[in-house]
């Protein structure tokens, strides 16, 4: 592919438009992620007596663990999210723009 070519995709409305939509969802699933994960390395600094708590009388289990788990399970769910996002928002514009821009 040649410069100029490289430069007309560049400065193509649509592409910018994709970058910035691309963009501004990763940033936002990456925050809530990070701030999901942070927060539980806080309480694991500040709030070891809650989350060594057992969550039931006789169980082994304490609310460290279940959070822990469930930290593990939201990662998944918004990967998830992030996929659905591109397959429905994403692929079809790139598609569109593979064609316009295929000579």
């Amino acid at each position: 592919m040649k410069k100029e070519e490289i430069y007309q995709i560049l400065k193509d409305p649509e592409f910018q438009e994709l970058i910035k939509k691309v963009t501004a969802v990763s940033l936002s699933f990456a925050v809530v992620m990070m701030v999901v994960y942070y927060s539980f390395i806080l309480m694991l600094a500040y709030a070891k007596s809650f989350l060594s708590t057992p969550i039931c009388e006789g169980c082994a289990t304490n609310y460290g663990i279940v959070i822990g788990i469930g930290i593990i399970i939201f990662s998944w769910l918004i990967t998830g999210a992030y996929i659905w996002w591109a397959n429905t928002n994403y692929d079809p514009v790139v598609r569109k723009l593979r064609e316009k821009f295929r000579r």
